[in-house]
């Protein structure tokens, strides 16, 4: 359950009243981002205005499909079920990829720059204190420098935001039985 307290939907501000019953009623990790953030709207108001248009194409150089393989690496790596069931790309990425493909890169038949990509990510995720710079000179040669920036800030950005849903445990528990 929750770590931090969830406002009941009717008094949800109207951002987040939009985002929650937007969200389908049996996605409750979806609803309760929105009733967890209720005390600071504006900041998740200016957070998804920075999010959805870096991540989805609308702006910079990075093709959407590859800034979506990242973030479903990285939310399996960050233990973010929020993040891991939810296809912000469904059009570019397909599900067998969403679900386990990006958790398998070398046997799943995706391209050079995709895989470096996702162990990049990888790697920044679970041992950033270990890129060296071969490790850099390795994306340089698969990406433009400004390109390689992008894919930084991205990655970093998904494992900030992933680990902060994660850590409020939005989930709901239940006993399978």
């Amino acid at each position: 359950m929750s770590r931090m307290p969830l406002a009941e939907p009717e008094t949800l501000p109207p951002y987040l009243k939009a985002v929650h019953d937007a969200t389908p009623e049996e996605n409750w990790l979806g609803r309760n981002f929105a009733r967890v953030f209720a005390p600071h709207p504006d900041m998740v108001k200016a957070y998804q205005g920075f999010y959805y248009p870096w991540h989805t194409g609308a702006e910079g150089l990075l093709e959407p499909r590859l800034k979506e393989l990242i973030r479903l690496r990285i939310a399996t790596l960050n233990g973010c079920v929020l993040c891991k069931s939810v296809r912000m790309a469904p059009e570019v990425v397909s599900e067998d990829e969403a679900a386990s493909g990006v958790d398998k890169a070398d046997e799943h038949g995706f391209n050079a720059r995709e895989r470096a990509a996702i162990h990049f990510a990888e790697k920044m995720a679970v041992d950033h204190h270990n890129i060296g710079d071969d490790d850099v000179a390795n994306m340089r040669r698969l990406f433009s420098d400004a390109e390689f920036l992008e894919l930084a800030m991205m990655a970093g950005q998904y494992i900030g935001f992933g680990r902060v849903l994660a850590m409020l445990q939005l989930e709901v528990a239940s006993c399978p039985i």
